[in-house]
């Protein structure tokens, strides 16, 4: 069984790793990220809900968890934006690393809004993680920080803290799989909404595109989803967050050699050192048996 969930924790960050893969030709051909976003949690929200059905869950939520779940697809949706914003001012692989600080974001709110204690290894994890992000948007050899590309992605990063807080505080009783459809679903009304308000057509233009968008949604977002949810469930949180560091090595891997992102001693000091604290981060919390 353990064996499975560690199997089962690298496929989740593997896969949520692909990201880019799919990103970045949608942008460069100057398709709607918006557009691409709601197909991808629609098409994700289908997936999971034909699960439900087959499984017979009930789709039936009250108030209090429809609200919950609201805010919930809100920082996702948010969290995703954000991301794909940050693309255009930082390399992908830079991008999906400054985003995997999330785990140091919630250590951060835990200790300022719920007087959590910061141990001296959280204090030592928060170090080498604002550390790495600052050498990561670096602009070249030269002391100037790209602030822009780093507000913008550590915005994605907040929201996506924000939405692991709400779910380990709230308490809802809802399963993974139900509050994921709803997450996933409150998430494609998200840019289904935006993409209306700005006129621009759901329509998609070709059907080798819209086997792209189901590959997108079940690679990137199912997969993820439901291998994170299993490897948890077999080997605890820990050490499927500890695994969760290979999220942004698979996207900094698929950058340089699909896209050519020049792999420069910045780029790998700077993921050496948000590792390396996430993963202190992680153990921190373990210690404390506070799950993140």
């Amino acid at each position: 069984m353990k064996l499975r969930g560690y199997i089962l924790g690298t496929l989740s960050a593997v896969s949520y790793g692909l990201i880019p893969i799919f990103i970045l030709p949608i942008k460069q051909a100057h398709f709607s990220v918006d557009v691409t976003l709601f197909y991808r949690f629609f098409f994700s929200a289908l997936m999971v809900g034909g699960y439900l059905l087959y499984s017979r869950e009930s789709f039936k939520i009250n108030k209090t968890e429809m609200l919950l779940l609201a805010v919930l697809g809100i920082c996702y949706a948010l969290s995703s934006e954000f991301l794909f914003i940050g693309y255009d001012f930082l390399t992908p692989g830079i991008a999906s690393t400054v985003l995997f600080i999330y785990p140091v974001i919630v250590a951060l709110i835990m200790f300022f809004l719920y007087k959590e204690r910061l141990t001296r290894l959280s204090v030592l994890s928060l170090f080498f993680a604002f550390a790495g992000v600052i050498i990561l948007c670096l602009k070249g050899n030269s002391l100037e920080i790209n602030f822009a590309g780093l507000g913008v992605v550590m915005l994605s990063s907040l929201f996506y803290a924000l939405y692991i807080i709400i779910v380990n505080k709230s308490n809802i009783k809802v399963s993974g799989f139900k509050l994921s459809f709803y997450s996933m679903l409150v998430t494609s009304l998200f840019f289904m909404t935006k993409s209306g308000v700005a006129g621009e057509s759901l329509a998609i233009p070709s059907l080798s595109l819209f086997f792209n968008f189901l590959i997108f949604a079940f690679l990137t977002t199912v997969i993820s989803s439901l291998c994170l949810v299993y490897a948890i469930k077999y080997i605890g949180s820990t050490p499927t967050a500890i695994l969760g560091a290979l999220e942004p090595v698979v996207a900094v891997m698929v950058s340089v050699l699909i896209f050519h992102e020049k792999f420069t001693p910045n780029l790998m000091i700077g993921i050496t050192l948000i590792l390396l604290g996430v993963t202190l981060n992680v153990i921190a919390g373990s210690k404390k048996s506070v799950h993140i």
